[in-house]
């Protein structure tokens, strides 16, 4: 049965993974678990550069370089430790990506749209990042300078397996984390590794027996059967939407959450079930 095509970003997400960064963050997991093995104490500095790796094959030099530019100018900005100035670079950078002339110049680095959208994506998730490093070192930097080093920015941004989507976590909890050597168990992990994989390929199956029987977002798309359906059927087509929404991102961000537990963080909690909330607020954080 085919699938409804609406949802673009699980298309989108799903197609990436399946080409490129399923393969990737398998690589991030090898190298990781190796370090975490022999060098622990080099870890950050081992994902930092199959990290910058990463960015550099998918996005190519181009890519790579505004990734960095923006870090750089983040820091140096990070450096007059005011935060509403903060602020107003994370937004002039984030707004570069809506200038026409710019986009046309960087549309013309890839082959597809969908390599430009990617880059899209990846800015602006890393502009998120940057703007967390900077304000931490705002709030505190001079009494951590070892911690709030630009090495250490690049080690947070280009930390690959929350790289291109999310989830978000601060600069703080991920230094704090990965400074923190803990006893390592290959065994332990495996555990965790299969248990983990288990979990999100159910969710997974869950969601694409949903975009292919439901066809939720192609009912959401045409006007006439909306406006022939009772409000009760509205009301079911809502629900239906936001529950796909929210299996789509335990399967989005259950990825990530998975290595960064093999990585020895605690991952941020994957969404709640929009069944069991009262307000939307948990879910848009």
């Amino acid at each position: 049965m085919p699938q409804d095509p609406m949802d673009f970003e699980w298309s989108y997400w799903i197609e990436w993974g399946r080409e490129r960064i399923l393969w990737l963050l398998a690589g991030h997991l090898l190298v990781s678990q190796v370090s975490r093995l022999l060098v622990e104490k080099y870890k950050p500095w081992c994902l930092m550069v199959y990290g910058m790796a990463a960015c550099w094959l998918l996005l190519g030099i181009k890519g790579f370089a505004v990734i960095l530019l923006h870090a750089t100018i983040s820091f140096a900005v990070a450096q007059f430790q005011l935060s509403l100035l903060t602020w107003l670079c994370s937004l002039v950078l984030l707004s570069t990506l809506r200038i026409p002339a710019v986009e046309e110049v960087k549309r013309k680095w890839y082959d597809t749209e969908n390599e430009y959208y990617l880059l899209l994506f990846t800015v602006s998730v890393r502009c998120l990042f940057c703007t967390s490093f900077s304000l931490e070192y705002c709030w505190h930097g001079p009494a951590r300078k070892s911690s709030h080093s630009f090495l250490w920015m690049l080690a947070y941004v280009f930390y690959y397996p929350m790289f291109h989507n999310g989830p978000l976590m601060n600069f703080d909890d991920f230094s704090k984390q990965m400074r923190r050597q803990e006893a390592f168990s290959l065994k332990t992990n495996l555990g965790v590794l299969i248990v983990g994989i288990i979990r999100i390929f159910f969710w997974w199956c869950l969601a694409e027996l949903m975009i292919h029987f439901m066809y939720i977002h192609a009912l959401y798309s045409s006007a006439p059967p909306l406006e022939a359906a009772s409000y009760w059927a509205l009301g079911g087509l809502a629900l239906a939407q936001v529950l796909f929404f929210y299996v789509k991102y335990l399967v989005l961000y259950g990825v990530p959450a998975l290595l960064l537990q093999m990585d020895g963080l605690k991952p941020p909690a994957l969404p709640c079930c929009v069944s069991l909330m009262h307000s939307f607020t948990k879910m848009w954080r």
